[in-house]
């Protein structure tokens, strides 16, 4: 330390020694999370490929194209 001051040294060294480790830590920090967030779009961009030749994405699809409003009346009809 350049000058004295009202805290001890220890803590301040003790201080000075973290933040050299977080800012040490942080580019491999970085690195990491930007190889999974890569790896996670590479994923969902390969998924949609693959699963939509599956009969259970076939049988998938299907349902949700069913029209909302004709189950509704349906359904209506179902419980007067």
């Amino acid at each position: 330390m350049a000058f004295p001051t009202a805290v001890n040294n220890q803590i301040t060294d003790s201080v000075s020694q973290v933040n050299t480790k977080v800012l040490g830590d942080t580019p491999a920090v970085a690195t990491g999370n930007f190889m999974m967030a890569t790896s996670q779009a590479q994923t969902n961009a390969a998924l949609p490929q693959r699963f939509s030749r599956t009969p259970v994405a076939r049988g998938v699809n299907m349902l949700y194209s069913i029209d909302t409003a004709t189950t509704a009346v349906g359904t209506s009809r179902i419980f007067r």
